[in-house]
């Protein structure tokens, strides 16, 4: 693994840590106060901070998981050189798109899914 990758994985991995523990106190906090989806959706919608905090989130996500799954790849199997990291890049690519679609959908207004 380059230097490069090698801190993108460990700079991901820090995000994805905070990131995660916050995502999991949310869960925990809706489950026990009895929110129901109505209600955290009317806490997520057009709110900036839920916004940012989630693009965030998705963009460690589409960094550190390529990273490792191109380093299982390359410790299980062959398979090396420019077709594993074109591969990958297309997963982080899905990755990225699939994520930043989520945030977005809880966050815009539902009237932007009616037109």
């Amino acid at each position: 693994m380059t230097a490069a990758l090698f801190i993108a994985q460990r700079l991901s991995a820090a995000v994805l840590a905070f990131a995660v523990t916050v995502h999991l106190a949310t869960i925990l906090y809706a489950v026990r106060t009895g929110l129901t989806a109505e209600e955290v959706l009317g806490r997520t919608r057009e709110n900036v901070w839920f916004l940012a905090f989630y693009l965030l989130f998705v963009l460690a996500i589409a960094i550190h998981a390529p990273i490792g799954l191109r380093n299982i790849a390359r410790e299980w199997t062959n398979w090396r050189g420019r077709s594993l990291d074109v591969a990958l890049a297309i997963v982080a690519v899905v990755l990225l798109l699939l994520g930043v679609r989520a945030a977005l959908a809880v966050y815009l207004p539902i009237a932007m899914y009616l037109r």
